[in-house]
């Protein structure tokens, strides 16, 4: 076996109710001098009481607010108001990609990494992973940081307060994990991989369990499981199995589908869950086997109950033309696209194909999984 480097997880998690409050004394070893980093004015106050908890215990905050998505212009100017002010730590308190560039600054800088999701929508406070958008949301590309965070904060109090649509989306791109890892990952030797994508697919059984009901009421036990599930054994996955565990086309679909313009922007398990039946497409057209598409009726009707989008209509382009679409093709499936991992060849021409069929809402079966 070749050398592997692993970034498996961060070096410690506190997860559960009151885990914020629980976290401080962890904080205050880690850094005298951090800098809260976050974006959406929904969440702008709780990140003030984050700020004055930490003043309250004599630690020298401040706080820099996110004017876009993960975008160069934002780390760069991130970064130095870090380097003016002397941070010795950058606290992420967001969405995935809130978490995404506080990490990238850290890794910049060479200073702690606090992690702070605000909701279960993304593994990103777990992952050793940066993705790197224009200011205006179109993917660019993805960076691998020299570590995982220092301290994942996993409060279930300030979690469970999100909005439903963003624990949806979070099921939809922890739940690709086990249908992009087990084509990628099919053939590898390395015991790692195969653990990896085990538990890709006993994530997969949870979720399809626990899912619905969790969307539904947030107090139940099932929330827990799959919120977690989500945002915590989701980047297990990609930290134990590596690159080859974390995207085959659903995710590249979503790269390409970035690049285009929408009505209401769609947040990256929305995209990346489409982009998932888009896969299965794909499969069922280069196999012989009955599985992809079972696959893809169980997913279709799932994917509904979640009020994901299932068509090119449900997410809502501006211009869902097909000389639009092929744009987002083009992009999906350059050179160097993961996509490419897939175990059968696949151009533009077929992905346009695939994403066509999908051009209004698919038949969806009367059967209620929950």
């Amino acid at each position: 076996m070749s050398l592997n480097i692993h970034s498996i997880s961060p070096s410690k998690v506190v997860r559960g109710k009151g885990a914020w409050d629980k976290s401080i004394e962890s904080i205050t070893k880690l850094c005298k001098r951090p800098l809260i980093l976050g974006r959406s004015n929904s969440t702008k106050r709780l990140r003030i009481s984050f700020l004055n908890d930490l003043i309250s215990k004599g630690i020298q905050a401040f706080s820099f607010e996110l004017k876009h998505d993960c975008c160069e212009l934002d780390i760069q100017n991130a970064y130095q108001f870090s380097k003016e002010n002397n941070c010795d730590g950058i606290i992420a308190a967001g969405g995935g990609k809130v978490l995404d560039a506080g990490k990238l600054i850290a890794d910049l800088l060479c200073i702690s990494c606090i992690t702070v999701p605000l909701s279960a929508s993304t593994c990103a406070g777990w992952t050793a992973l940066s993705n790197i958008y224009t200011p205006d949301g179109k993917y660019i590309k993805d960076k691998t940081l020299r570590r995982c965070p220092n301290l994942l904060i996993f409060d279930h109090n300030i979690v469970r307060a999100a909005p439903k649509r963003t624990l949806a989306s979070g099921i939809a791109d922890a739940i690709a994990k086990w249908y992009e890892s087990c084509l990628t990952s099919s053939t590898s030797q390395d015991g790692f991989v195969q653990q990896a994508v085990q538990m890709a697919r006993v994530l997969r059984d949870q979720l399809f369990l626990n899912g619905y009901k969790a969307f539904q009421d947030p107090l139940s036990n099932s929330w827990e499981t799959v919120a977690e599930g989500c945002a915590l054994t989701a980047g297990i996955i990609g930290g134990l199995g590596g690159a080859r565990c974390r995207t085959a086309a659903a995710h590249p679909i979503h790269n390409g589908l970035t690049q285009l313009s929408y009505k209401n922007k769609p947040m990256h398990g929305e995209l990346v869950g489409f982009g998932l039946l888009i896969q299965l497409y794909l499969e069922e057209k280069n196999s012989n086997s009955q599985l992809p598409k079972q696959a893809k009726s169980q997913l279709i009707d799932f994917l509904s109950q979640l009020d994901l989008p299932i068509s090119i209509d449900s997410i809502n382009l501006k211009n869902p033309t097909s000389k639009e679409l092929h744009r987002a093709c083009r992009f999906a499936c350059k050179d160097n696209s993961d996509i490419h991992k897939l175990p059968f060849k696949i151009n533009e021409k077929d992905l346009l194909d695939a994403l066509l069929s999908y051009q209004s809402l698919p038949t969806i079966s009367k059967i209620r999984l929950k």
